[in-house]
C-alpha cells in the first residue's frame, strides 16, 4: 500500500507538493529571511490553525462521503428493483423466458441509459442491443430516456394486465418495482445537480494552500533542515484529504475513485439474463490495480 500508484491521490497532488517542498528547501536556505527580514513564527499559531483546519477537512470528507455512499444505496436499490420487477414479471404468469425477454432487457436497457445520464455518455449502442427498435427510434435526441423507457415498460404492464387478466393486485406489485426504479433514478439525479456549496471549497483550498506555506517559517527554527520533510508530509496529509472530498464529492464521475458505474450496469444486465436463464453473460469488469471504472 506504501507504493500504490494507481487509484491514489498522489499524482493529483505532485504538482503542489513539489512547490510546497521548493518553498521550504528555500526557506531553509535563507534561514527564514524574507526580502533581509527575519519572519519570526512559532509553532504555535499553527497549533491552533491545524486543528481547525482538520475539522473543516474532516466535515467536507465526510459530507463528501455521505453524497457517495447515498449514491452507492441508491444504485444497490436499482440491483433490488430490476430483480424483483424481473422476477415478478417471470412469476405472474406463464413464465417462459422469450415471452418475459423484451420486458427484462428493458430493465436493463433502463440502468444503462440511467448510467448515460449521469456521465453525461451516448446510450445509443447499449439501447439498441436491449431494445426494440422502435423504442431505439423514439428515444434518440430524448434528454432523460431512462423515464421514456420506464413509461414502456409501466405499458407493458398494461397491455400484459389486459390480454392475460393480471390481477390488479399483481400489476400494483409491478408498478411499486417500477416505482422503486423512478425514486432510485431521481435521487442519483439530485446528487448529480446539487454540489456542495462552492464557498467551502474556496475556504479550504485557500487556508491549505497558505498554511503550508507559511508552516516552514515556523517550524524553521525547531527543526532546521528537516523542516522541508515535515512541511511535505503535512501538506501530503492536507492536500491528500482536500483531493479524495473532490472526487468523491460528485461520485458518477470517471476518476478512479467513484463509481464503478460501468462495472455495476453490467453486473444488474448480468443477473438479469441469468433470471431469464441465459448462461453466456457479460463479463463484469474486473479492478485493475484497485481501480474499476
Amino acid at each position: 500500500m506504501l507504493f500504490v500508484w494507481r487509484g491514489s491521490v498522489l499524482q493529483k497532488i505532485t504538482p503542489q507538493l513539489g512547490v510546497v517542498a521548493a518553498v521550504s528547501i528555500l526557506v531553509v536556505i535563507f534561514h527564514g529571511q524574507l526580502l533581509n527580514h527575519k519572519v519570526t513564527l512559532t509553532a504555535v499559531p499553527f497549533s491552533l490553525v491545524g486543528v481547525a483546519l482538520a475539522i473543516f477537512l474532516g466535515f467536507r470528507n465526510s459530507a463528501s462521503y455521505d453524497r457517495y455512499w447515498e449514491a452507492r444505496k441508491l444504485w444497490g436499490r436499482l440491483l433490488i428493483c430490476t430483480r424483483d420487477a424481473s422476477r415478478q414479471w417471470l412469476s405472474f404468469g406463464p413464465g417462459d423466458a422469450p415471452s418475459a425477454r423484451p420486458f427484462v432487457l428493458g430493465l436493463a436497457a433502463f440502468v444503462h441509459a440511467v448510467r448515460h445520464q449521469l456521465r453525461g455518455g451516448d446510450p445509443v449502442a447499449d439501447l439498441q442491443r436491449l431494445l426494440p427498435a422502435e423504442v431505439v427510434a423514439d428515444l434518440r435526441g430524448r434528454r432523460v430516456p431512462a423515464q421514456r423507457i420506464l413509461l414502456w415498460l409501466a405499458a407493458q404492464v398494461q397491455a400484459r394486465r389486459e390480454r392475460e387478466g393480471l390481477s390488479p393486485f399483481l400489476a400494483g406489485e409491478l408498478d411499486r418495482s417500477l416505482a422503486g426504479l423512478n425514486d432510485a433514478h431521481g435521487g442519483c439525479e439530485r446528487i448529480a445537480s446539487t454540489p456542495l456549496p462552492f464557498t467551502y471549497s474556496v475556504i479550504l483550498h485557500r487556508t491549505v494552500y497558505l498554511y503550508c506555506l507559511m508552516l516552514p517559517f515556523g517550524l524553521l527554527d525547531a527543526i532546521g533542515v528537516m523542516t522541508p520533510i515535515m512541511v511535505t508530509f503535512v501538506a501530503y496529509t492536507f492536500f491528500a484529504i482536500e483531493a479524495l472530498s473532490d472526487e468523491i464529492e460528485e461520485p458518477f464521475g470517471t476518476m478512479p475513485n467513484d463509481l464503478a458505474l460501468d462495472a455495476m450496469a453490467i453486473g444488474i444486465e448480468s443477473a438479469l439474463l441469468e433470471l431469464l436463464g441465459e448462461r453466456e453473460l457479460p463479463a463484469v469488469p474486473r479492478p485493475i490495480d484497485h481501480v474499476l471504472t
